[in-house]
């Protein structure tokens, strides 16, 4: 039931470590017993089957048991993290909570109930299936926050499929589906959930080096950050055997940079959405952005060059925004890409295309050629309005050391001959000292 086939896991491996803490190991006995406590004392604060209840925390031993009992109580949990300059009062409001549970830095518990009874469709469905639910949110950058309704069992299904455990870090976050993937999948197979709440380079580089990490999950951002930064440079990071990416497009140039600096390392592009779960993914080669996704409960089409899904696991739709889905069940990514073969190029999101004069401009691929000319450390292509062409393209550059201004914009212009089209190349250009790329890790796209 639910997570039975978790339970035998964990009595098969007791005195195996489960999770890695703040340089403690608990084992796969403390595990097992700490959620038979948290069954109970779910009862005690008298929260029922069905009851819509946040769970603020991250992965640290207590939040990860609460989430298992929530699970196995058949409740719908809305996990979020404790991030204390956060305000998660939106989230409660779009998602109607009836109770939270606050897991803060040391372990601690906190209970609140909020003395309300959600009420939805997908909720009522839910119920009369007496299976948990599970509500993630989209990041909002664009706007309010969409919540994601699943039935988690559903989600479930995939881990019950024994794979490989490498000593995997939990980078991603305990809000995305990215993050509990990594967990559960860890916890399945009986492997070590290795968790930081440090995600900072050089953080996750020292953590790698002492715990011998084999296997990192990151977004692009985060390994910019890191290149930039030297972090890969202060730590030995020879443990590494796989490098996973996604949440957000990578850019040709920084994958390329990955691979000469990890030149052992297998590098994986992943592909996910909140919606749907995470699809099994093969990249044509290491260094390639082709990419073929989908694998068991799996089905994918291309139509007018965006991306469509259909997937077992797929949510059953927004609390708070029209259905993504077609008439016939596929989920509408909204992704545009390019196909070869079995194999997609992902280019950008149908949403962030620029209209120039009727051409059709993908930030992310100006992007990638501005990375590769000299002294940019960061850019980011947007579009701007304009009377004549309906859309002009913009640049905002970081540069590795000062330039002047007029020099360098001559520079970029000359540089895009031959590379880009006429229409792609920036009209605007501005330079700046922020840090855009640490704001993006901020704003993940909610892939993964």
């Amino acid at each position: 039931m639910h997570i039975d086939f978790l339970k035998t896991v964990f009595e098969n491996n007791a005195k195996e470590t489960a999770i890695l803490w703040k340089n403690t190991s608990y084992d796969y006995a403390w595990l097992n017993n700490r959620l038979t406590y948290w069954e109970n004392r779910l009862k005690e604060l008298q929260i029922l089957p069905g009851d819509l209840v946040a769970l603020v925390g991250d992965f640290s031993p207590e939040c990860i048991t609460i989430l298992l009992a929530l699970m196995q109580n058949e409740n719908i949990i809305i996990p979020l993290n404790n991030n204390s300059k956060v305000n998660h009062s939106e989230k409660f409001s779009i998602a109607q909570a009836d109770k939270a549970i606050y897991v803060d830095e040391e372990d601690a518990t906190r209970f609140e109930d909020f003395g309300t009874k959600a009420s939805h469709a997908f909720y009522d469905e839910l119920h009369a299936k007496k299976v948990p639910g599970l509500v993630l949110f989209t990041s909002g950058t664009s706007g309010v926050p969409k919540g994601a309704v699943h039935n988690f069992d559903k989600l479930l299904a995939k881990f019950k499929t024994p794979r490989k455990a490498l000593k995997t870090i939990n980078f991603l976050m305990f809000d995305h589906w990215g993050g509990l993937n990594t967990l559960l999948h860890t916890l399945s197979n009986a492997g070590v959930v290795m968790a930081t709440r440090n995600r900072n380079a050089d953080a996750i580089c020292e953590f790698i080096e002492k715990q011998k990490i084999e296997l990192l999950p990151a977004s692009p951002t985060f390994f910019n950050l890191m290149i930039m930064s030297g972090a890969h440079l202060r730590y030995d990071l020879s443990s590494l055997q796989v490098i996973t990416y996604g949440t957000e497009p990578m850019p040709e140039s920084l994958l390329k940079k990955l691979k000469e600096i990890f030149p052992h390392v297998k590098l994986q592009q992943t592909y996910g959405l909140i919606e749907l779960g995470v699809l099994r993914s093969k990249s044509k080669s290491d260094d390639s952005l082709w990419v073929k996704v989908g694998g068991e409960g799996y089905d994918t089409r291309v139509v007018d060059n965006i991306l469509q899904i259909k997937a077992d696991s797929a949510m059953l739709g927004y609390l708070n925004a029209k259905s993504p889905f077609t008439e016939d069940g596929w989920f509408i990514t909204g992704d545009q890409v390019e196909v070869d073969g079995e194999y997609i190029k992902i280019l950008g999101r149908k949403s962030e295309l620029i209209n120039v004069g009727g051409e059709k401009v993908y930030p992310q691929e100006v992007e990638n050629t501005l990375l590769g000319m000299d002294n940019i450390a960061e850019v980011t292509v947007y579009g701007e309005k304009n009377p004549i062409t309906g859309n002009i393209v913009c640049a905002r550059v970081t540069l590795k050391k000062p330039e002047e201004k007029k020099e360098f914009v001559a520079r970029l212009k000359k540089f895009c001959i031959g590379k880009l089209q006429s229409y792609m190349i920036p009209v605007k250009i501005s330079i700046t000292e922020n840090d855009q790329h640490n704001e993006r890790f901020k704003k993940i796209r909610n892939i993964n």
